[in-house]
């Protein structure tokens, strides 16, 4: 009985009861429930097999890990070199026991993912208590882009190697910040966004010439790949070099592109495609939602506050439906931005700075596709919506149904080989 209570009350319980139940719902969407769809769009029908977690980038480390990298700068099309080499490395070397990439890629991301929550929950447990901690883990596994923490993906790899560095650099272990975060760059471009904020905590909290080494010390990663990169293909930047085809020459905000979203969410696509008003019905939605919710908050007093939270979880979803996923990347993305600005005073200074160093990243690439992903991947958005949440823990619960409902379809469209994020 004492070892069951001790068991409950360090944690572990509730991180491991939020990743299985997170991914059970996962893998019973694309198992169970994809495959009774037809083929969609792209003429792929989910099966029930380790095929429904292999899609998109997955496919370009399954060809990493078999035939090496590849680059040209000469033939302007999409080279593997664009992928960094830590998850194919680990991939690899899980498939020496005998496992197909698929087995070994799904294992590496979900255990990473795993240890990643295991470490936000502590982290977060020892500077704000059991409440906020739970929710920040809450959060961080039922997210809808939690989805590529599971399939085969570098965001469970990313989250823990991030979260990692941070949390030693938070408590000064200056070998570990330098190891993890080393790591963090050797697995996605996004993982140089520790160096900025290392080095400003170092400056701003004058800690000396170890945490500067450190500091420095992230940037190993994505040094060694270039170096790979020169030596194999002539070409230190062939990692930038290719993304190109992805995002042609843009750079900075891609303000046309995030403009087209919003002109989306507010007017509809088809209004937003002809450039006039060919579908009165959808912005006449649109403001009746918004307006409904003005309405709501004149009156919220007169209501009482459980009448008032329906109304707006009912708005939200009605609003949701109507927009789809322009509005769930703009909440997450500019939303994001804002929460972290409120949460400034109350979150690690550390995590700050890397929470906006991030988000620099993202708004700077001159694409807007995946940028909610991305931002999912930023660990800092996780401990401010968990400090808000233990703060106003009635609108947790229906955030993390909606969460869970976004999770299901996401789950079922991308075994489908439907684009998600």
């Amino acid at each position: 009985m004492n070892i069951r209570k001790k068991f409950l009350a360090n944690g572990l319980f509730f991180v491991i009861a939020m990743w299985l139940s997170s991914r059970l719902l996962i893998a019973i969407a694309m198992l169970l429930i994809a495959p009774l769809f037809p083929s969609s769009s792209t003429g792929v029908a989910a099966t029930f097999s380790w095929d429904v977690f292999h899609a998109w980038d997955s496919v370009w480390y399954e060809k990493i890990v078999a035939f090496g990298y590849d680059f040209s700068s000469e033939v302007k099309e999409i080279h593997t070199v664009a992928f960094f080499p830590l998850f194919p490395l680990l991939s690899r070397i899980i498939m020496f026991i005998g496992l197909p990439f698929k087995v070994a890629g799904i294992l590496v991301n979900n255990s990473a993912f795993l240890a990643a929550l295991l470490i936000l929950y502590f982290w977060v447990q020892e500077l704000y208590g059991t409440s906020t901690a739970r929710w920040a883990t809450a959060t961080l596994a039922w997210c809808p882009y939690s989805l590529y923490g599971t399939v085969i993906y570098t965001e469970g790899l990313f989250l823990l190697c991030t979260t990692s560095a941070l949390r030693a650099f938070d408590k000064k272990q200056y070998i570990w910040a330098a190891f993890w975060g080393a790591l963090s760059t050797a697995t996605r471009l996004p993982g140089v966004a520790l160096i900025p904020a290392f080095l400003f905590v170092s400056w701003k909290e004058r800690r000396g010439i170890k945490a500067y080494i450190a500091s420095l010390t992230v940037g190993l990663g994505i040094c060694l790949y270039s170096l790979y990169c020169q030596l194999k293909f002539g070409d230190a930047l062939a990692f930038i070099h290719a993304q190109k085809a992805w995002r042609g020459d843009a750079t900075g905000f891609a303000w046309e592109g995030w403009w087209k979203m919003l002109m989306q969410i507010t007017v509809g696509f088809t209004n937003w495609k002809f450039g006039y008003i060919k579908d009165p019905l959808y912005p006449l939605l649109f403001l009746i939602i918004i307006g409904s919710g003005c309405l709501l908050w004149r009156f919220r007093l007169h209501l009482g506050m459980s009448k008032f939270r329906n109304g707006l979880y009912f708005l939200w979803l009605l609003l949701w439906s109507l927009t789809g996923d322009e509005l769930v990347k703009i909440a997450l993305v500019f939303g994001g931005i804002y929460l972290l600005w409120l949460s400034r005073p109350k979150i690690p200074l550390v995590a700050v700075v890397y929470g906006f160093s991030s988000f620099a990243l993202i708004l700077s690439t001159g694409i807007t596709a995946s940028a909610e992903r991305y931002a999912y991947g930023i660990i800092s958005l996780s401990m401010a919506f968990g400090l808000l949440l233990a703060r106003y823990p009635r609108w947790g619960y229906p955030i993390m149904y909606f969460f869970g409902i976004l999770m299901f379809t996401f789950s079922i469209r991308f075994a489908r080989d439907l684009w998600v994020a």
